[in-house]
C-alpha cells in the first residue's frame, strides 16, 4: 500500500512541475517579446490579434453568446490590405499575451479607420466596454480589460512630460522612450480598495449617479500617496458613509480598466453594529443602505433587464461575477449560511 501511495505521490508531483514549468517558459518567452524588438516583429507575423475600435473591443454574436474573435495576422493583413502602409498599421499593436502553445496575442486599434466596413466584414460589433464585459465569457473579460488599458495608456502618452517630444512605442507595447530626453516610461496602475462593509448581519452597498439604473455595489476608492490598504479603507468607508471601521480583512485583487488602469484591492470590513447609523456624502453617492441576507440572495438572481418594476422603479442588482465586487457579496453570503 505505501508503495502505491509513494508512485501516486510522484505522479502528482511530476503532473505539478509539468504545469509550473509550462507556465514558467511561457512568462520567459513574454518577457522575451518585450525585449527583443525582432523577435517580437516576428511574432506578429504568427500570432493572433484582437481588435478594439476607439478603445470598444470587437465582438460576434453567435445564437444567445458574444465571443470574442481571435484574428490571424493573414487576416489581419487582408483586412489592411487597402492600406498602403498595413506594416505600420501592425506595429500599432500590443503584446498582451500568449497561449501555452507560445502563440502570442496582441491588440490593435482600428479607431482610424471607417468601423461600418470593418463590422460588415467579420459580422460583428464594436462594443463598449463596460457593456462587453457582461456579456462575454469569464475567461475573455481579463485579457480585454488588460488590452484597453494598455492601449488606452498608449494613446494617453505619445509625448515626453519633460520635453514635449514623441515617444516611441517599442513593438510590444510594453513601454514607450523619448529620444531627445533618454526617459522610458512604463504603463502604471493605480491601486484602489472596494471595500464590502458588514455589521455582522447586513452588508452595506451603495450606488453613484452614473451607475446603470438599480446597480449597486461595494465602496471604493483610489489610495492616497503614502497610504497604506488599511488606512484607505478605513478613510473611504469614513468620508463616504460615515462609518469606522472596527477590522478588515483582504479578499483578492483585480485589475479593472475603468477609469483608467486599476489594481483593484478588495477587503472585507466590519462595523459596530451598535454604531451603523449610515452618513452618505452626496459628492460621491446617490445612495447607500444596509441589505439584509435574503435581499442579498435575490439580487445575485436578478439580471439588470428584469430589475424594472411596473411603477417605473428598479428592484436592486448586483456587479457581473467577472467584477471583484461580485466575489466579495458572494463571500459574504457564503459566511452568513456557513
Amino acid at each position: 500500500m505505501a508503495a502505491v501511495y509513494q508512485a501516486l505521490l510522484r505522479r502528482v508531483s511530476s503532473l505539478i512541475c509539468r504545469s509550473h514549468s509550462t507556465y514558467v517558459r511561457k512568462m520567459r518567452y513574454l518577457n522575451q517579446l518585450k525585449e527583443d524588438d525582432s523577435l517580437c516583429r516576428q511574432a506578429q507575423t504568427s500570432g493572433t490579434f484582437y481588435l478594439f475600435h476607439n478603445l470598444s473591443p470587437f465582438l460576434q454574436k453567435v445564437g444567445k453568446k458574444y465571443l470574442v474573435p481571435q484574428l490571424s495576422a493573414a487576416e489581419m493583413r487582408r483586412i489592411l490590405e487597402r492600406l498602403q502602409e498595413a506594416e505600420q498599421w501592425m506595429e500599432q499593436s500590443v503584446l498582451i499575451g500568449c497561449s501555452d502553445e507560445h502563440r502570442p496575442r496582441f491588440a490593435l486599434d482600428l479607431g482610424a479607420l471607417d468601423k461600418s466596413v470593418i463590422e460588415s466584414e467579420l459580422q460583428g460589433s464594436f462594443t463598449d466596454l463596460r457593456k462587453a464585459l457582461f456579456v462575454v465569457d469569464r475567461k475573455d473579460s481579463p485579457l480585454l480589460a488588460s488590452a484597453q488599458s494598455l492601449l488606452r495608456w498608449h494613446d494617453s502618452h505619445q509625448y515626453c512630460s519633460k520635453t514635449g517630444q514623441p515617444t516611441q512605442k517599442n513593438p510590444a507595447g510594453s513601454k514607450r522612450v523619448c529620444h531627445a530626453s533618454g526617459v522610458t516610461y512604463y504603463p502604471q496602475m493605480s491601486p484602489v480598495v472596494i471595500t464590502l462593509v458588514s455589521d455582522g448581519s447586513r452588508c452595506l452597498l451603495a450606488r453613484q449617479p452614473s451607475f446603470p439604473p438599480g446597480m449597486f455595489t461595494a465602496l471604493s476608492g483610489f489610495c492616497d500617496v503614502g497610504e497604506n490598504v488599511e488606512e484607505a479603507v478605513r478613510r473611504e468607508v469614513a468620508e463616504e458613509v460615515g462609518l469606522e471601521v472596527e477590522s478588515l480583512r483582504y479578499s483578492a485583487s483585480q485589475h479593472w480598466p475603468f477609469p483608467s488602469s486599476s489594481l483593484m484591492i478588495a477587503c472585507h470590513a466590519l462595523v459596530g453594529a451598535q454604531r451603523a447609523e449610515i452618513s452618505v456624502d452626496t459628492l460621491e453617492l446617490e445612495e447607500a443602505r444596509w441589505f439584509g441576507l435574503e435581499e442579498i440572495v435575490e439580487g445575485l438572481k436578478r439580471e439588470p433587464s428584469s430589475s424594472k418594476q411596473d411603477d417605473g422603479r428598479f428592484l436592486p442588482w448586483f456587479p457581473p461575477s467577472q467584477a471583484i465586487a461580485h466575489q466579495l457579496i458572494r463571500e459574504w453570503v457564503q459566511q452568513q449560511t456557513a
